[in-house]
């Protein structure tokens, strides 16, 4: 087969690389970088350390509104597909260039397989909602990590093509857990369980100075420090709002993908609005508090390792230093095979132009 693999942000990075893998031992893949995410440490550092092959095409696409971004992404994405003629487009998650790669094969008549597909919050105040579920119904392929996701995909009447493979995000973090140290904590002066992690991206935590400011009220309250890589979108939230961090909250740049599971793997508790930080927390078995009040992984807020607490200060520090669960995690996730298993169905099952 030939496959072009759309990618453009950091949580792509990684799932791409553990399927890009599987797929090169057979199999020809083009790569496309849509340039969402553009700067060396959203982009660069993770085909670095994840030895994702270099793209093959970059869009060069950048920051722009959320419509004008869609809409560069498509009118670069369609010459690049009508030249390459793939066999299958991949696109993952549920960002804008999920939505363009999947809205610009399935208009050119190109079977499209959606990895992470079924996901639900039930906000479609959210535009990863709005990507996941449009994605969802033009795609052939639909590849789902969980058996929840395949439930709120049959309510939707999507049953044909149905896949639950597990979470590729499982197959990376197994397979770079032995690759990861504590020296990302002895360089910031910190002991496992010393500290508190989180990370604040999503517009709706961005956008907003009022749930901002109520976000950062609360990582001032908690009694460690809070070690916080902001995205630059949020940097630029908070200095437009005026808003200056506690002393105890120790504003970072973004870090690269091993150093992140480091910081995760020895927090006391993440809190995060990122899905791929709330499964990660989970699997390494790290409390999580989530600051949204929905959560399309349910399956992390399994004997309390996840607790949705919105934006009420009170309730983020309660959450963040409640006593942690004393029964582990549950396997939720997959065995982390998920990227032998889909090339396994798309060779099983090629596509039909």
């Amino acid at each position: 087969m030939r496959v072009v693999s759309i990618v453009g942000a950091r949580p792509q990075f990684i799932k791409a690389a553990v399927l890009s893998r599987e797929l090169r031992k057979r199999h020809e893949e083009v790569l496309v970088h849509t340039g969402q995410h553009y700067d060396d440490l959203l982009s660069d550092v993770f085909f670095r350390e994840l030895s994702l092959p270099a793209p093959d095409v970059n869009l060069g696409v950048g920051s722009a509104s959320h419509a004008v971004q869609t809409a560069r992404m498509l009118e670069r994405l369609e010459p690049v597909l009508v030249e390459q003629r793939p066999d299958v487009v991949i696109v993952y998650g549920d960002t804008n260039s999920t939505l363009a790669g999947a809205l610009a094969a399935a208009k050119l008549q190109i079977p499209v397989a959606h990895v992470e597909a079924g996901l639900r919050s039930y906000d479609r105040s959210m535009p990863e909602e709005l990507n996941r579920v449009v994605t969802d119904h033009v795609s052939t392929y639909l590849f789902c990590p969980t058996t929840t996701a395949v439930e709120c995909l049959r309510r939707e009447g999507i049953e044909g093509g149905v896949y639950q493979v597990g979470d590729l995000m499982y197959d990376s973090l197994r397979a770079s857990l032995s690759h990861v140290n504590d020296e990302a904590l002895k360089a910031r002066g910190l002991t496992p369980g010393g500290y508190y992690l989180a990370t604040v991206h999503r517009a709706s935590n961005t956008d907003d100075p009022n749930a901002l400011r109520s976000l950062l009220d609360a990582f001032g309250r908690l009694d460690a420090a809070v070690v916080f890589p902001a995205h630059p979108r949020t940097r630029a939230a908070l200095k437009a709002a005026g808003i200056v961090p506690a002393a105890n909250v120790r504003l970072e740049e973004p870090v690269g993908y091993l150093e992140m599971l480091a910081l995760e793997r020895g927090a006391r508790a993440v809190l995060t609005d990122s899905g791929g930080v709330q499964r990660e927390a989970y699997l390494l078995a790290v409390p999580c508090v989530t600051l949204r009040t929905e959560s399309e992984w349910p399956e992390t807020l399994g004997g309390g390792w996840n607790v949705l607490a919105g934006r009420d200060p009170e309730r983020i520090v309660e959450a963040a230093q409640r006593p942690r669960p004393q029964t582990p995690p549950e396997p939720a996730f997959g065995d982390g095979t998920a990227a032998s298993r889909i090339v396994e169905i798309l060779e099983r099952d090629p596509p039909n132009r």
